[in-house]
């Protein structure tokens, strides 16, 4: 998801994204632990939208 379309969003679908990706993120590191994960760069691409939504929710405030 792009930052632009981020930013038309509410801040309560915001939240919402927020808890389902840190859930995801949760997720993939404990697969990575236990060596079930193949790509390995999708836990970046993850921390990178949950910086990307943490910063829109910051400047909305």
């Amino acid at each position: 998801m792009e930052f632009k379309e981020l930013i038309s969003k509410e801040k309560s679908e915001l939240e919402k994204l927020l808890t389902s990706n840190r859930a995801k993120l949760r997720e993939l590191r404990f697969k990575d632990s236990n060596k079930q994960l193949k790509n390995i760069r999708e836990i970046r691409s993850v921390k990178q939208l949950i910086a990307r939504i943490l910063t829109t929710v910051n400047k909305q405030k």
